[in-house]
């Protein structure tokens, strides 16, 4: 029988770009959140060799360029197995969108072959597999809030934010990562004659935002437990103020004003805190009820912008319900 799991959607609350390195790729802080949205990937092992992907959505490559795939064959090779692997993926997140999509599928096709095959890999080989695939594929093998730092793929587990109502709207514009970074690299191509932060100095205050958000959300206003505070409303009152924003919106909006305009509605009809997510163009905004969340993805959908209200997904659930067979709440 083939094994079925739910392959979960990320944002970004935040992302700092550093300098490029000395390996191409450039230094990287972020916090990842994973979401209740999901693909379903479907693997089944059977006689043969060779490495199968069906997926209807035509966007979506069927050969070895696809990520699922990649994955696949490296997972034989370290368990020194032979197998004719069948991929399903049922498309449900945007396709280039920066929720991570292609991401989640690949470490999710491990862990469903792992199952299939009833031979686990190492903790070690899980995440070199994945590091070697892709930067944002080991924030799949923690869950919920993650901090990812070098170019992403160093991971390392948050304490969990609260549960949050978020809208997350992807245009119908494809935005390219490495375009992205070629247009930041652009913009500081001369830092002598910037007269604002350079990279390196917006990096190296990532942290400190990031440690004044939460550490001030962590406590009461008085100090001592206090059943009328909320967490979760102090965190998104906080987002703001702790000035914890994603640098690739400064080109991002420049080259696809449409995606800026996105962000704009969402800031309209209320969202606490909006973001680009990853590089575009997904952007997502959080609210303070399920209620204003489905009322602004409403709106957005009557403007031809897909749009889908969804809560944030905590560690345990994101584990809890990956292999679930009942249906879960988006």
């Amino acid at each position: 029988m083939p094994i079925a799991a739910r392959s979960f959607a990320k944002i970004n609350i935040g992302l700092r770009i550093g300098p490029r390195r000395s390996d191409g790729f450039h230094e990287l802080r972020t916090i990842y959140q994973t979401l209740g949205i999901h693909d379903v990937i479907k693997v089944d092992v059977g006689r043969g060799m060779g490495i199968e992907i069906y997926c209807k959505d035509q966007r979506v490559p069927c050969d070895e360029t696809n990520t699922c795939w990649r994955v696949a064959d490296r997972v034989l090779h370290a368990l020194k197995i032979r197998g004719k692997v069948r991929i399903t993926i049922e498309k449900n997140l945007s396709v280039q969108g920066g929720l991570g999509a292609a991401s989640s599928n690949a470490v999710v096709t491990m862990l469903a072959l792992e199952k299939a095959l009833k031979r686990p890999l190492s903790a070690d080989d899980r995440l070199r597999i994945a590091s070697e695939v892709g930067s944002d594929l080991p924030l799949f093998l923690v869950g919920g809030s993650v901090l990812g730092i070098g170019r992403g793929e160093q991971v390392y587990p948050l304490e969990d934010l609260p549960r949050l109502h978020c809208v997350v709207a992807t245009p119908r514009i494809g935005v390219s990562t490495p375009a992205a970074f070629d247009a930041w690299d652009k913009k500081f191509a001369d830092v002598s004659k910037l007269t604002g932060p350079i990279p390196s100095d917006t990096i190296n205050k990532f942290s400190h935002s990031v440690y004044e958000w939460l550490h001030g959300s962590s406590f009461s206003p008085s100090g001592v437990p206090d059943k009328s505070w909320d967490r979760a409303e102090a965190l998104l009152l906080d987002l703001v103020r702790a000035g914890i924003e994603n640098d690739f919106e400064s080109v991002v909006f420049s080259m696809y004003p449409a995606v800026r305009e996105v962000k704009r509605v969402l800031e309209r009809t209320g969202a606490r805190y909006s973001s680009l997510s990853g590089s575009g163009s997904t952007v997502y905004g959080l609210f303070d009820t399920q209620g204003a969340a489905e009322k602004a993805a409403v709106v957005l959908n009557e403007k031809d912008i897909p749009a889908q209200a969804t809560v944030t997904l905590p560690r345990v659930q994101y584990w809890e319900q990956m292999f679930q067979k009942h249906s879960v709440q988006k």
